[in-house]
């Protein structure tokens, strides 16, 4: 039977389950990777769960979020993430080496492995032909000690890429305009497929920017084919004998197929305050530019940046504009120095940052008051920045460059002297000097001392469901809330190590008394109930998000949809995640009211049906939950962690 390249990959890792769209599938899992805002909670998870080692093929813990080093926290943090890497086998990459995301497909990206990270940007990896899915850190913390991932078997949609791109228009215009199409909600179950004649004028890194973005469409994750292109990149980085060929079968079957021709194509951005809120910069020409901001793990690759150094060369960026590039690795910053690019972007007025997500999290850069700030990279939600007034767009690094030069919104292909396309160098320059412990990767050290400093705390532990519900809704909130809305990053992501310290931070930026009013009802003995609208959760794969309300006692979330990894994490740490039967029911309760679930355990046990009691309304309405057995399990044990003590896992 014809299959395509999800299929083939899904297949040749199947543990158990059906592979049937829509039914739980089990796959082995072959790399791993954490960043050190979620893997201190991975590791400490892993930890508990007493294995000596781990077991997947490769684990990859990065330092690439929490950089700055305000305090003792973050030093801290990097000590103990260090240790436990030395101790259980896992390679260590050391702060300045590089984004995680670019790294992994530079040094350790394989076409038709799987990786799965605790950030929620993995499926970068699907540009190498990686089936890389994002997840929340205890399911990584499982896969390292070799446990299979469970998710919901798929829907493939073909994206099929015709024609080329247009000088001036380059891959963030491609999935801009895919999310154009598919927006950021109702998309969970799919992957996206990429093929067509147009994508083999792709490099390696613009399919990665592709795949990057993905994550804001709420699929499961993207990939692209292993062709010739897949192999020139690997053997640029030394590692062709990592390449296999990895293609469609004729003839295999999607369950939809999107056509968009690159020729077509004009620069675009997405506005404020969502990545699915597309606009064309011609119709945003000549709105006035605070401040660019150019790289992440979506654009920060030598292509990206040399393309921007090439059409700042000799001149001089805007004098009303601040600019500022973070490049994705150090083997990017190698390369750049070496061609005297460098020295280009530093003569036109360009600010080096570190080799670091940091503005992309709000870690730093934040604009001024009521700023237009440009960036190339993936989330733009309301305050993420660090600045809840600013307006910020998602452009490509032409676009970017552009607005640099001119101050204002301006399509690169208007212009003089706009570089031709950026071609794949034949040798990368390879430097693997600041990964630690690569030659005890999957063996370790046993007896290395594990380094905790006073901001880590121990993992918190679910309890065992209750019989019921008798509840208040702590909090009422609207569409499309992300993780970023639940914990706040920036100058907090010091305190992810610190469930106690961190759990004062929920959803500061959208009700202050929350963490006061959680508090209050919990030590009553009431159960807080979360109740939201449209893809409750999307966003960043910040497991936090529920083991931070977990252990203020939030037992369920009540919502019209949530996405994928969110509604896992919630799983996971033993929230119920309950979906409206009817939407309009949502309109019917507000936030205050007292609501009682009698029978919340049968209901989990059963077909997940439960009648929500509104005492202080007076009526009531339906919610339901679609569980798999082993979903079942966790929730009634109160949790993964103590399902897996308990043995039942």
């Amino acid at each position: 039977m014809a299959q395509n390249i999800v299929e083939k990959i899904l297949a040749a890792h199947r543990v158990s389950g059906d592979l049937t769209p829509g039914k739980e599938l089990a796959i082995r899992i072959d790399q791993t990777l954490t960043q050190d805002a979620t893997g201190t909670m991975a590791y400490l998870q892993f930890e508990s769960m007493g294995l000596d080692r781990v077991k997947a093929d490769l684990a990859v813990s990065y330092v690439d979020h929490n950089t700055i080093q305000v305090g003792f926290e973050n030093a801290d943090d990097h000590a103990y993430l260090k240790s436990v890497a030395k101790r259980y086998g896992v390679v260590f990459s050391r702060p300045g080496n590089g984004i995680c995301h670019q790294l992994n497909l530079e040094r350790f990206g394989k076409p038709g492995a799987t990786l799965l990270g605790s950030d929620s940007h993995t499926p970068t990896g699907g540009g190498i032909c990686m089936l890389s899915i994002g997840a929340g850190g205890i399911d990584v913390a499982v896969a390292m000690g070799g446990g299979p991932f469970y998710l919901t078997s798929p829907k493939v949609t073909l994206v099929k890429l015709n024609g080329t791109l247009n000088a001036g228009v380059s891959a963030k215009d491609v999935i801009l305009k895919v999310l154009s199409v598919y927006g950021t909600n109702g998309n969970v179950g799919r992957v996206l497929e990429y093929g067509g004649p147009g994508i083999a004028a792709l490099g390696v890194p613009a399919r990665a920017t592709i795949t990057n973005m993905g994550a804001e469409l709420g699929v499961t994750t993207s990939v692209f084919p292993s062709d010739q292109t897949t192999r020139s990149f690997l053997k640029a980085q030394d590692r062709e004998a990592d390449w296999t060929e990895l293609i469609s079968d004729e003839g295999a079957e999607y369950e939809q197929v999107l056509e968009i021709n690159m020729s077509e194509l004009e620069p675009m951005a997405a506005c404020p305050h969502s990545p699915g809120n597309i606009a064309t910069i011609a119709s945003l020409a000549g709105k006035k530019v605070d401040q660019v901001l150019i790289g992440s793990c979506t654009n920060s690759s030598y292509r990206d940046l040399k393309t921007v150094a090439l059409m700042l060369k000799g001149k001089k960026i805007h004098s009303d504009v601040e600019v500022s590039i973070a490049p994705g690795s150090r083997q990017v910053v190698e390369m750049l120095g070496q061609e005297g690019l460098l020295t280009d972007l530093v003569s036109a007025g360009v600010r080096i940052l570190e080799n670091a997500c940091g503005f992309c999290i709000g870690n730093h850069m934040s604009p001024g008051t009521d700023a237009v700030s440009l960036r190339t990279s993936n989330r733009n939600f309301e305050g993420r920045s660090g600045t809840m007034s600013a307006q910020a767009y998602l452009v490509s690094p032409e676009t970017a460059a552009a607005a640099a030069l001119t101050g204002v919104f301006a399509d690169a292909r208007t212009l003089d002297n706009l570089p031709a396309e950026v071609n794949e160098p034949e040798h990368f320059a390879i430097d693997d000097s600041m990964f630690l412990f690569k030659d005890t990767a999957g063996k370790g050290i046993p007896g290395t001392e594990i380094v905790r400093g006073p901001n880590i705390s121990d993992v918190p532990a679910g309890t065992p469901m209750l019989q019921k519900i008798d509840g208040v809704i702590v909090i009422k909130v609207g569409d499309k809330i992300t993780t970023d809305h639940i914990m706040p990053a920036g100058a907090r992501l010091k305190f992810r190590s610190n469930i106690p310290r961190y759990s004062e931070c929920v959803f500061e930026n959208v009700d202050p008394d929350f963490y006061t009013n959680a508090v209050t009802n919990r030590d009553k003995g009431l159960h807080n109930i979360i109740v939201a609208g449209l893809s409750y959760g999307q966003g960043s794969s910040r497991e936090h998000a529920a083991m931070c309300p977990m252990y203020l006692g939030v037992k369920a979330v009540i919502a019209k949809s949530i996405e994928r990894i969110h509604c896992a994490n919630l799983i996971n740490f033993g929230i119920v995640p309950f979906i409206f039967d009817d939407p309009k029911s949502y309109d019917t309760i507000e936030q205050s009211d007292k609501l009682v679930i009698e029978e919340l355990k049968i209901s989990v046990e059963g077909d997940g049906k439960a009648t929500v009691c509104n005492v202080t309304q007076g009526t009531t309405f339906a919610v339901k939950t679609d569980l798999s057995d082993r979903q079942k399990t966790i929730l009634l044990n109160g949790g993964l962690l103590a399902a897996v003590g308990a043995g039942v896992l």
